[in-house]
């Protein structure tokens, strides 16, 4: 039995490849999942019960995000660290709030991961360099000004339904990929559209992405 497990999830091959490569070179640390989606990242954060997951922001179908917050719900032992291009305050906030431990940027991959993964594994948390400097200046304790209200309204499951919204999909596709009727789904829309003051869908999503409600 391994004495570290890994769950690595990034929908780009080379990233998951460059992970692949810095983990294998620690003694008893194993990746025992891969996902190349958020949804899928937490069905097998589920299944595997790693130590760590290793999740990108920016994912298909459901982003790193929701899939952070949907992790923490199952009450595992997993620790989440965020990989990311970005180093937005807000972002930052949103991502501690979800419940992750740590948040490094991909250029630093190599530098940080595994001081990463370490202080995660011994309960502390971890952000790379630019980030800690932001939470040291105080940058989090500011509070998004653009989003604080209108984002502690928006559910789990509208998180989702904007998510997929912001990838294309039309409302029966995402009545079909979360198990809602459409009727529900399109529910879902129209409480987003009231919350957020939006009048289409494309308004929406361009809201969503602009306040980074989602990673598209």
């Amino acid at each position: 039995m391994c004495a570290v497990s890994l769950l690595i999830a990034d929908d780009h091959e080379v990233v998951r490849r460059g992970l692949r490569v810095l983990i294998q070179e620690q003694p008893g640390w194993q990746i025992v999942a891969e996902a190349t989606d958020g949804r899928d990242a937490v069905a097998k954060a589920e299944e595997f019960k790693p130590d760590v997951a290793i999740l990108d922001i920016t994912m298909p179908s459901l982003n790193g995000l929701e899939a952070t917050r949907q992790i923490a719900k199952l009450s595992l032992r997993t620790k989440v660290l965020i990989l990311t291009v970005h180093d937005a305050d807000l972002l930052v906030g949103k991502v501690i709030q979800a419940g992750a431990r740590g948040y490094i940027l991909k250029t630093d991959l190599g530098r940080d991961l595994i001081a990463a993964v370490k202080a995660l594994l011994a309960n502390k948390t971890f952000f790379t360099a630019k980030v800690a400097q932001m939470v040291m200046d105080g940058y989090l304790s500011k509070g998004p000004k653009a989003s604080g209200e209108e984002f502690s309204q928006i559910t789990g499951r509208e998180r989702e339904v904007v998510q997929l919204l912001a990838e294309g999909k039309s409302t029966k596709e995402v009545g079909t990929i979360l198990g809602i009727s459409t009727k529900t789904a399109e529910t879902h829309r129209s409480n987003l559209m009231r919350k957020l003051n939006c009048h289409s869908v494309s308004e929406l999503v361009r809201y969503a992405v602009r306040n980074h409600l989602v990673e598209a």
